[in-house]
């Protein structure tokens, strides 16, 4: 690890903790040379599917995509950051589970539906909304029926 204060070759651990539950690794470092102390993370490097999408083109997985649809979904609702964070860890790890090389978007968007619903009702309706294309209000009303019902049962 260089150094980014002098960029030095040369640096040393003096700390190393496990944070993020255990999936990262955080490590104060000192430079050799200029006696100045950094911060490093250390995660492991897992490859996640590509995401094969409804008109058959392929892309790699975006995390930040993922994010962005879930606040989207949660603007102005009472879901803390950490609450999100880890509903996207859950995501990731089930993607990473299948074992498979490719997924169809379509079932990475039904296990976004599956965490928000946990989440949030309110956000789980609006991205289900957007995903599924409601193109009226009783598409609207038969999922909030089938959300009541479910809800009843617990």
């Amino acid at each position: 690890m260089h150094c980014p204060f002098c960029s030095a070759a040369d640096t040393k651990v003096i700390d190393s903790r496990l944070v993020a539950d255990g999936d990262q690794v955080r490590r104060r470092r000192e430079c050799v040379s200029c006696k100045e102390r950094f911060t490093t993370y250390e995660t492991a490097e897992l490859l996640m599917p590509r995401v094969v999408k409804q008109d058959g083109t392929r892309q790699p997985f975006d995390e930040e995509k993922l994010r962005m649809g879930i606040l989207k979904a949660l603007e102005k609702r009472p879901v803390s950051t950490e609450e999100v964070e880890a509903a996207i860890t859950r995501i990731k790890y089930r993607l990473r589970q299948t074992g498979e090389r490719e997924l169809k978007s379509i079932a990475i968007g039904e296990d976004v539906m599956t965490e928000l619903q946990k989440l949030d009702q309110v956000a789980f309706v609006r991205f289900a909304s957007v995903y599924r294309s409601f193109q009226d209000i009783n598409e609207f009303r038969v999922e909030i029926d089938r959300l009541s019902r479910q809800s009843e049962k617990i």
